[in-house]
C-alpha cells in the first residue's frame, strides 16, 4: 500500500473539513453505500458472516469483507471468532457502534418518510 503523504494538499483540505464539519468525521467512518446497510442489520445483535450476507444480498463477498474489516479497524464493529471447527465468526457493534443508532435511525425513518411522501407527488 502506498505511503499517504501528510503535507499534501489533499490530506490538508481533509484535515480542515474534519476539523470545521462533524459531518465529515462521521462519514470518513461510515461513508460509502454499504457500511450503513451493515450497521443496521447488526443493530438487531450479532451475526454471522453467512447471516449478513443472507441479510444484504446484494452486496458481494469482497465488499463485505472489505468494509467489515474497515468498521472493525474503526472501532464500530467486533469481530469474535471461537476456536472451533469449523471457524464460529460472528460480528457485533461495539459500543461505538451502537452510538451511531440515533443516526441510522433517524436515515431510516427519513427514508420512509421520503418514500411516502416521493410516491405522492408522482
Amino acid at each position: 500500500m502506498t505511503a499517504i503523504k501528510e503535507s499534501s494538499t489533499i490530506q490538508e483540505n481533509k484535515q480542515y473539513a474534519l476539523e470545521k464539519c462533524p459531518v465529515t468525521y462521521v462519514m470518513e467512518k461510515i461513508g460509502g453505500y454499504w457500511k450503513p446497510i451493515i450497521i443496521y442489520h447488526l443493530s438487531s445483535g450479532a451475526l454471522r458472516y453467512s447471516e449478513l450476507k443472507r441479510a444484504i444480498p446484494a452486496v458481494t463477498e469482497k465488499m463485505l469483507i472489505q468494509h467489515l474489516k474497515q468498521l472493525e479497524a474503526d472501532n464500530l464493529v467486533i469481530r469474535e471468532a471461537k476456536p472451533v471447527v469449523p471457524p464460529f465468526v460472528t460480528y457485533r457493534l461495539s459500543d461505538s457502534g451502537n452510538g451511531l443508532m440515533p443516526v441510522i435511525e433517524a436515515m431510516a425513518s427519513w427514508a420512509f418518510k421520503d418514500k411516502d411522501n416521493g410516491f405522492q407527488k408522482h
